[in-house]
């Protein structure tokens, strides 16, 4: 499978690998703002965006695994992984599947801990009744969700757009990412086994993945530090992208140029 991806910039290469069920379109403020910084890499993640779903069982280990690929296509040997809310569980999977490729690790608005009974059944009503019915239960039911009160409250433009990428969601993507995510394992082993810095950040307003998931992951990884990202919700990253940006930023230039330099 050969993913869709827009890159910017030069440098130690990150890859951002978005939420559900958005696409890499939500990163580009990211792909703006940090290509100064970084060499920004951003797949449409199976099914989404300009990527195709292929026939494949759902699996998020799947998913690492076209990651991987794309880091081929280019050239990249090692980067930095990172994604937020489901993009966070596709990094976990690829630091267990690959972890020699991993360079640092971004986990943003996201959980190591895997679903509950009932978080499942919700996944695949979910799923069925996309399947069924069209997205238009991501509109009543997902986006809210998603974003904080005060972009709710006070960034029409952002809501709207959040709105509209989650409307342009192909149904058959989200049916196969629901499932895929319902049958992740658990990753705090993942986590503990790191052997590269890791930057958590959670919005403070996120309701789906909270301050306290957010904490869990940073006691669970041997190096690591966080970011709140005050006025945002669960998509940080789209809510309030210049915190975010600046985040990323710090942690590329402070923890991995000097690894990101060639061997020998």
């Amino acid at each position: 499978m050969q993913l869709y991806m827009r890159s910017a910039g030069t440098g130690v290469p990150v890859v951002l690998l978005h939420a559900f069920p958005l696409s890499s379109a939500m990163w580009l403020a990211q792909r703006e703002g940090l290509a100064a910084a970084c060499r920004v890499i951003t797949p449409d993640l199976r099914g989404f965006g300009g990527s195709r779903l292929g026939d494949d069982e759902p699996s998020i280990d799947l998913m690492a695994d076209d990651v991987a690929a794309v880091l081929d296509r280019e050239g990249v040997e090692r980067a930095v992984i990172g994604g937020q809310s489901m993009g966070g569980y596709v990094t976990m999977a690829f630091c267990r599947r690959h972890p020699d490729r991993v360079l640092g690790v971004i986990l943003a608005d996201t959980k190591a801990g895997q679903d509950a009974d009932q978080a499942r059944q919700n996944r695949e009503r979910i799923a069925r009744q996309v399947e069924s019915d069209g997205t238009g239960v991501l509109v009543e039911e997902v986006l809210p969700g998603l974003i904080g009160t005060t972009t709710r409250e006070r960034r029409a433009m952002v809501y709207g757009r959040v709105r509209g990428l989650v409307q342009a969601a192909p149904p058959g993507a989200v049916a196969w990412a629901q499932r895929a995510m319902a049958g992740r394992p658990d990753s705090f082993d993942t986590l503990a086994a790191l052997k590269t810095p890791a930057l958590v950040i959670v919005g403070e307003e996120d309701r789906l993945t909270t301050r306290e998931d957010a904490e869990a992951m940073l006691r669970a990884v041997p190096d690591g530090r966080l970011a709140v990202i005050e006025r945002a919700g669960h998509l940080s990253a789209v809510e309030q992208p210049e915190a975010f940006n600046a985040a990323v930023a710090a942690f590329v230039s402070s923890e991995l140029d000097e690894a990101a330099r060639p061997r020998g």
